[in-house]
C-alpha cells in the first residue's frame, strides 16, 4: 500500500483533473442515452447505466488493476487475515443491525463471534468462529429499514459504490456516518497517513474479494449492466424474505407456548371408558 501511496502522489495533478473530467464526459455521454423501455424496477435505467459506465470506466483503470496485483502478490494467508480482521470489523455493525430488527438470537451470536474472533483469533486475522460452526450472519441498515416494512423503491447506481436502491442507499448514508463500522474504525485514526493507508486496503481488499464474481459476469453475462441488477436485487430480496420467515416463525412459536391447552392440537390421553372419581 506505501508503493501504491507513492505512485499517486508522484502523477501530477493536470493528469489527474484530465482523467477525472474524461470519466465524467464518459457518464454523461452514456447517460444521455435514453432507454425506451425501462424495468419496472428500473425507472430511472438511463441514469444508472451512465453511472455505471462511469464505475466501469473508473474500475477497469484504476481499482481492477490494483486489486489484481495486490491478489497475485500477497499470499493468500495475508489476504485472508486483512479480510477476516475487515470483517470482523464489519460484524460489530451486522450486530447492531440484528438488535434494531429485534433479531436477539443473531445479536447475541454475532457479537459472540465478534468476541471469539477478536480474543482467539488474533484481533480477527483468524476466523476462529467459523472454524467452530458458528456461521457469519451479514446485515445492515438497508436490511434493517426493509424489515421495518420500508419499500426499497427504485433500483439505482452509487458512483463509486455501485449496485443499490433507493432504500439501500439512505442505509448506506447512515452506514458512512454510523459510529460502529468498518469505516468508522478507521476514520477514527488520527495519524493520516495511517489512515489512509488502511482506507486504501480496506477499498482493495473489498475489490479483490470481487475478483471472482467479476470473472464469472465476463464469462456468461451478454449485458452485464442488467446481470448485475438482477442479481443484487434478487439477493436482497431473499435476505429479507429470510428475516420475515424467520420473524413469522418465532411470532408462531410465542403463540404456541402462550396458547391455552384447550387452544392446542395436543392429543388427549385419557381413557373415555374411565369412570370419573367421587
Amino acid at each position: 500500500m506505501t508503493a501504491i501511496h507513492t505512485h499517486l502522489r508522484s502523477v501530477p495533478r493536470r493528469s489527474l483533473t484530465r482523467a477525472s473530467l474524461a470519466l465524467a464526459s464518459v457518464a454523461l455521454m452514456a447517460g444521455c442515452a435514453q432507454v425506451p423501455h425501462p424495468s419496472p424496477n428500473d425507472p430511472w435505467e438511463s441514469y444508472n447505466r451512465g453511472v455505471y459506465t462511469f464505475n466501469d470506466t473508473v474500475d477497469r483503470a484504476v481499482l481492477k488493476p490494483i486489486a489484481t496485483g495486490y491478489e497475485k502478490v500477497t499470499p493468500q494467508p495475508v489476504r485472508t487475515c486483512v479480510h477476516n480482521i475487515f470483517g470482523n470489523l464489519g460484524d460489530v455493525w451486522s450486530a447492531v443491525n440484528s438488535l434494531l430488527q429485534g433479531r436477539g438470537r443473531d445479536f447475541v451470536d454475532t457479537f459472540g463471534r465478534v468476541l471469539f474472533n477478536t480474543t482467539a483469533g488474533l484481533g480477527g486475522c483468524i476466523d476462529i468462529a467459523s472454524m467452530h460452526g458458528a456461521r457469519k450472519i451479514p446485515n445492515d441498515f438497508g436490511m434493517t429499514l426493509g424489515v421495518w416494512g420500508f419499500g426499497h423503491g427504485p433500483y439505482m447506481v452509487l458512483p463509486f459504490l455501485g449496485p443499490s436502491t433507493v432504500r439501500d442507499g439512505v442505509g448506506t448514508a447512515v452506514t458512512l456516518a454510523a459510529p460502529v463500522t468498518p469505516t468508522a474504525a478507521v476514520f477514527a485514526i488520527d495519524d493520516i497517513p495511517v489512515r489512509n493507508s488502511i482506507l486504501g486496503l480496506y477499498i482493495v481488499d473489498t475489490r479483490a474479494g470481487l475478483l471472482e464474481a467479476d470473472r464469472l459476469v465476463d464469462q456468461i453475462a451478454l449485458d452485464k449492466y442488467s446481470f448485475i441488477r438482477d442479481a443484487y436485487l434478487q439477493r436482497r430480496k431473499a435476505m429479507l424474505d429470510s428475516r420475515r420467515q424467520s420473524e413469522r416463525a418465532s411470532t408462531q412459536d410465542t403463540l404456541d407456548h402462550t396458547a391455552s391447552p384447550a387452544q392446542t392440537d395436543l392429543p388427549v390421553y385419557e381413557d373415555p371408558d374411565a369412570q370419573p372419581t367421587r
